[in-house]
């Protein structure tokens, strides 16, 4: 059972961070608000959806931060790549059975990056993340959202169109390289309040903390659209135009 305390709230914690709604923040304070939230709330048992061959944290970091780490992914082949050292549980996280699988009320802290977007039911997969967390569990989800345009048109282009061009792009997304491209769904894949508030308070969640985050790299290598692209993005952030967002964390609390 997670330990809460209620020295500060999720948007307290962030703040304290130094969160700015840029697309760098998000990434480079994933980890740091994971390590943070471990810390506030006492939430030692973490468990990671789509780790596979990248898990957050190193075995080594895991023994020295005190956690108790499990992966979960979807593919066998994936979680084989991931170094030993953690229990891991091959499941799909939107399956009706992965509560049973991974266990109910077993975790404190579940979390994810770069994976919801490849769920088709985020509705489902948000469910079974209520029932596998402990009461005063928390869940993060880092994702990329719509209709920022390079989401917008991997989400309307063929895959077999969608592939070659972000391998063109970024050569690590080859089939064999270090981040191989998924197919995308981006089911509820927004950070409108409005449109994933309704969903998650059906799924259980009482605490809900949504952070839009704007900004990408996919048209650095296009002189005059990456200007103009620039542009756009730092007028969207300014006036918080959230369906043109590009990524968002959803912090949530059981």
């Amino acid at each position: 059972m997670a330990e809460i305390n209620a020295q500060r709230d999720i948007r307290c914690l962030i703040a304290d961070l130094g969160y700015p709604a840029d697309w760098n923040w998000a990434w480079d304070n994933y980890k740091p608000t994971i390590i943070a939230l471990t810390r506030e709330y006492g939430l030692k048992r973490h468990l990671e959806i789509g780790g596979g061959r990248d898990p957050l944290f190193m075995p080594d970091e895991v023994e020295a931060l005190g956690f108790d780490v499990t992966l979960n992914d979807i593919s066998a082949k994936e979680l084989a790549l991931a170094p030993s050292g953690y229990a891991k549980v091959q499941c799909d996280i939107a399956a009706a059975d992965a509560p049973e699988i991974l266990g109910k009320e077993r975790y404190d802290l579940v979390y994810c990056r770069m994976v919801m977007e490849h769920v088709s039911d985020v509705a489902r997969m948000w469910r079974n993340i209520h029932a596998v967390l402990a009461p005063g569990g928390m869940a993060l989800s880092f994702f990329p959202t719509l209709y920022a345009p390079p989401f917008a048109l991997n989400r309307m282009i063929p895959e077999n169109l969608s592939r070659p061009l972000l391998e063109f792009i970024d050569p690590d997304r080859v089939p064999d390289g270090d981040n191989p491209k998924f197919p995308a769904y981006y089911d509820h894949c927004f950070s409108d309040e409005a449109k994933l508030t309704p969903m998650l308070r059906t799924a259980g969640f009482s605490d809900i903390t949504i952070l839009p985050f704007w900004g990408y790299s996919y048209f650095w290598k296009f002189p005059i659209l990456k200007q103009v692209d620039a542009a756009f993005t730092r007028l969207a952030q300014a006036r918080d135009w959230r369906a043109v967002s590009s990524f968002a964390y959803v912090i949530v609390r059981k």
